[in-house]
């Protein structure tokens, strides 16, 4: 088996799409749009597409799975301010003084993920 999408519950499917299609540069499937109970971001492959499904209730407590992403062209603090530039809200800063460590946002529902140090960049 493959692992073909990861799943998200969401209240509207085209809006977080295009949010993580901002953050990640995937595109938005072209069969989607505003108004889709279903819209997916299609990823590179291998890598599995983010599948957005609408659903009637809206999210109440943590996520029991969420992303962990690493830079590959910016730094990790670069990546937190343009992230954050495009709508996530900073959830805790789990940086540390010697530029180890991670950040937990929120996209725009409020589900949260996280953005590690890349490999072998400098944290700043």
């Amino acid at each position: 088996m493959i692992l073909r999408h990861v799943t998200v519950d969401c209240a509207d499917p085209y809006r977080l799409a295009t949010f993580w299609s901002e953050v990640t540069g995937w595109p938005v499937s072209d069969v989607d749009e505003p108004g889709d109970d279903e819209v997916l971001v299609e990823a590179p492959s291998p890598v599995p597409g983010i599948l957005f499904i609408r659903v009637p209730e809206a999210k109440t407590v943590k996520n029991r799975v969420h992303l962990d992403w690493q830079p590959t062209e910016r730094s990790r603090d670069d990546e937190v301010e343009r992230v954050i530039a495009l709508g996530a809200k900073l959830h805790e800063d789990h940086r540390t003084a010697d530029g180890r460590g991670w950040v937990t946002l929120r996209d725009p529902e409020g589900n949260e993920f996280c953005i590690e140090q890349g490999k072998g960049r400098s944290p700043a």
